[in-house]
């Protein structure tokens, strides 16, 4: 397969950089960041976590922090000052003592012998490691599912066991499903389960394909489940029994530059294009199914709906059923929107031609 992986921007070495070890001046450290200035970390690993403390420390008293957008901002203005934070990469190994070993600096930089990247990137690509080697349990698969690194997978389930649910009163025909945003490939491992013949999936991410890819290696789901780089439908133009898509739940704010934003934020061209090119694809008595969320009404982000607005103006598809079930606190420490949860409902729709 030749997809070029996506993975953080590797940093030439700079002569003259700014170095932070334990005992250099944290307020000297602060400032130079706001002024806009690369610190790169030295010693040990430790040492830059303590910087980080101290960075979130500095912006808690500067910055309100409570309502989403001021969340919004908070983490936005973290995002900029932690990753001027660097640190060197020797031979796919960190060069601060006492760091963690982590396989994807080999995997996803063989031909790099010398760089830096930023510590909130070493701390991603950590988590990530982590997260593939080991497995992740999901409550409706019978296996652990190994995301590859920048690939979104769900950190709550309720949504995942709705369309279990449902899947497993589905009376239709199960010779094909489209996974529109195939992701670490949870939905279409659902259908597999209960017994969809063969699963088209798409994603715009390339490391999606290349970790399912990997992931399936040349065993029979390999065969069942065939994947596309490419928007919304690819290259699948033939029509199919059930369209299936969990697509990002708020509107976008900003522009999206990674892959696992894209994931998460919508621009407004989505929806609108998704309902116009499955309704080429849905056979007469297939089914749509959305996985969504009332995230961003509660959060006061839009009160427009795009799956009601869709359903209101008519002309393509009607509403069958829609179940929404109480979200509960993440299965896995996640920094997103926490602060909501309490009030956050996902949702279930399954559309059909009007």
């Amino acid at each position: 397969m030749n997809i070029e992986m996506s993975r953080p921007e590797p940093i030439k070495p700079q002569k003259g950089v700014t170095v932070f070890e334990r005992g250099t001046d944290v307020q000297l450290t602060l400032k130079s960041l706001e002024a806009g200035k690369t610190i790169l970390v030295t010693g040990f690993y430790n040492n830059g976590l303590a910087l980080l403390r101290e960075l979130r420390a500095y912006l808690n008293r500067k910055m309100p922090n409570k309502t989403f957008q001021e969340q919004r901002q908070y983490r936005a203005a973290y995002q900029k000052l932690s990753n001027l934070i660097l640190l060197e990469i020797s031979d796919h190994q960190l060069v601060v003592k006492k760091s963690p070993s982590i396989g994807w600096l080999k995997k996803l930089y063989p031909e790099k012998k010398v760089f830096w990247l930023s510590f909130p990137q070493v701390q991603g690509l950590n988590s990530s490691w982590q997260w593939y080697v080991n497995g992740i349990s999901i409550p409706v698969l019978r296996n652990k599912i190994h995301p590859f690194y920048g690939t979104y997978f769900p950190t709550n389930f309720e949504h995942l066991v709705l369309f279990d649910n449902w899947l497993k009163r589905y009376k239709g025909a199960k010779k094909t499903a489209i996974d529109v945003g195939i992701g670490s490939g949870v939905l279409s491992l659902q259908m597999m389960k209960h017994g969809f013949q063969k699963v088209f999936g798409t994603d715009t991410n390339p490391n999606a394909i290349i970790g399912l890819t990997e992931f399936m290696g040349d065993t029979k789901l390999s065969r069942k489940i065939e994947l596309d780089l490419g928007h919304l439908f690819g290259k699948w133009e033939k029509q199919t029994e059930l369209i299936v898509f969990n697509p990002p739940w708020l509107p976008e704010s900003y522009n999206l530059d990674s892959n696992i934003d894209k994931s998460i934020y919508y621009d407004e061209k989505l929806f609108p294009d998704f309902f116009k090119e499955a309704k080429k694809r849905l056979l007469p008595d297939g089914k749509i199914v959305l996985l969504f969320s009332n995230l961003a009404q509660i959060a006061n982000v839009t009160k427009e709906h795009p799956i009601e607005k869709e359903i209101a103006k008519g002309g393509r598809f009607e509403l069958e059923k829609c179940f929404k079930k109480r979200v509960k606190d993440a299965s896995y420490k996640t920094k997103r929107d926490q602060h909501w949860r309490s009030e956050q409902e996902v949702e279930f729709w399954v559309l059909k031609h009007q």
